[in-house]
């Protein structure tokens, strides 16, 4: 079976040319290679999928006849992504977080001048 059909199949991406675009630019490596979208997958094979600054490792294990529903994916693959990696995920939706509350938008004007006094509060401190 092919890489972007497998990809697809499995339900890593939603389609199969979502899948095939993967694989072009490198976001797909079967036992450390970059790959194109028609490469064969054979049972056994280690493949690394970069989606949403995420590593995910995984083996298969079966190829499926079709797209599969999510509850029967863990029959053809077995995922081995290390939590490291989620957790890193963790830490950068925090990180973005951090400032604003979401949904607040642009700052208002009120905002940007709380921010002015601030730094001019800062800077005089400083001197």
């Amino acid at each position: 079976m092919r890489i972007d059909k497998y990809l697809w199949a499995t339900r890593y991406y939603k389609t199969r040319n979502q899948a095939a675009e993967a694989c072009k630019k490198g976001h797909v490596k079967i036992n450390s290679q970059k790959i194109k979208p028609a490469k064969e997958v054979y049972v056994g094979e280690k493949i690394v999928v970069r989606k949403n600054q995420i590593n995910y490792e995984l083996v298969v294990l079966d190829t499926p006849p079709n797209r599969v529903g999510a509850k029967l994916v863990d029959l053809y693959r077995k995922d081995i992504t290390p939590k490291e990696a989620f957790e890193g995920q963790e830490l950068l939706r925090f990180a973005k977080d951090h400032y604003r509350m979401k949904g607040e938008g642009r700052p208002t004007k009120k905002d940007r001048r709380e921010l002015d006094d601030y730094r001019n509060n800062d800077l005089s401190a400083e001197k």
